[in-house]
């Protein structure tokens, strides 16, 4: 189950896991025009953990979700190398 609410600087999505258990938790993605951020409750440090993408490091990792193993770079359409 995921949420989508539009905020004044950012969409923010919510994820929950509704997998089997054991349960992990939930995970708040903040899409700002600058950059991606990926928050995270952390019980065993009492904190949230959070990883901050730049748009370049999002495109890649949606790639990346679809491509077998190795190493690419992504090159826009009218690149030439």
């Amino acid at each position: 189950m995921f949420t989508i609410e539009h905020e004044f600087d950012a969409t923010v999505i919510t994820l929950v896991d509704e997998g089997e258990t054991p349960l992990q938790e939930d995970v708040t993605i903040n899409s700002f025009a600058e950059c991606v951020t990926l928050e995270q409750w952390d019980p065993r440090t009492d904190r949230v953990q959070k990883i901050t993408l730049s748009p370049e490091q999002l495109r890649d990792l949606a790639a990346a979700l679809d491509l077998p193993e190795g190493v690419y770079a992504l090159r826009k359409p009218n690149d030439t190398a």
